[in-house]
């Protein structure tokens, strides 16, 4: 009678168990975690950078023929001096350093620069004589006055798309001895790097026109010596002008580091 018994509560155990089970596997499992996705930062031009820049400068000479008439300069003397009318033109490189501040897509800044520029070219001269002087000229070289080295403050309002900047800029200009102004544009692209500890590094190419006043600085205006035929060296003088052409474009690239703002 017992063993019956005890039979019968072990098979009700091993049902309960297996009832158990089954309705454990119904059971609906809890959904994993939703996996942590990182926000992708969005670039933006704010910021202070600083970097260095390379590229040419030219300007057109304005030396015309000049012809001489018998006077204080030039004292019993009458001819006409030829000026090569040569272009100057060079290398200029330097630094630039400025702020940035992105307001939606419009980015507006400031930008200062120093520029050293090889476009002190000389210049050749000679001299024909006017009728009834007879003799021989020798010519002297002298400089052709345009700066060697220049630098700007400017204003930046620029369009960016993403990583692009387009822009313009404009603002004061200045040399050693003579101010101006300076006006052009450029356009930027943000690289996928962040150099020697910068949030980003930008490459850029950049036109601009320069334009100083006249320094009338003439400087030494002795164009060569004229000796007659007759004997007696007789220096030759160009004529006192109101002053000199430093007009130039310069067109240049750029590699900027940019610090703060990502």
């Amino acid at each position: 009678m017992r063993k019956p018994l005890l039979y019968l509560l072990a098979g009700s155990a091993i049902s309960t168990l297996a009832l158990s089970a089954a309705n454990a596997a119904d059971l609906p499992r809890p959904a994993p975690p939703a996996p942590i996705i990182a926000a992708v930062p969005v670039f933006t031009w704010t910021g202070f950078y600083a970097g260095v820049n390379a590229g040419w400068g030219w300007r057109n000479d304005d030396s015309q023929s000049v012809v001489l008439t018998p006077g204080p300069g030039t004292p019993g003397l009458a001819g006409t001096l030829l000026f090569n009318n040569n272009d100057d033109g060079g290398f200029t490189g330097g630094a630039q350093i400025g702020y940035n501040y992105q307001i939606g897509s419009f980015v507006i800044g400031l930008e200062t620069d120093i520029q050293w520029a090889d476009t002190n070219q000389n210049q050749n001269v000679a001299f024909v004589p006017g009728p009834g002087f007879v003799g021989t000229f020798t010519p002297g070289v002298f400089e052709s006055n345009a700066p060697e080295w220049w630098g700007s403050l400017r204003a930046r309002l620029g369009f960016a798309i993403d990583r692009v900047l387009i822009y313009g800029t404009g603002g004061l200009a200045y040399t050693d001895d003579t101010t101006g102004w300076a006006l052009g544009g450029g356009v930027e692209w943000a690289l996928p790097v962040n150099w020697l500890g910068s949030s980003a590094v930008t490459f850029g190419v950049e036109a601009l026109w320069l334009s100083f006043d006249d320094d009338n600085n003439n400087g030494d205006r002795r164009a060569g010596t004229f000796l007659p035929a007759a004997g007696g060296a007789v220096d030759v003088f160009r004529p006192v002008s109101g002053g000199n052409d430093n007009d130039f474009w310069v067109a240049r690239a750029k590699l900027n580091f940019k610090f703060g703002t990502y």
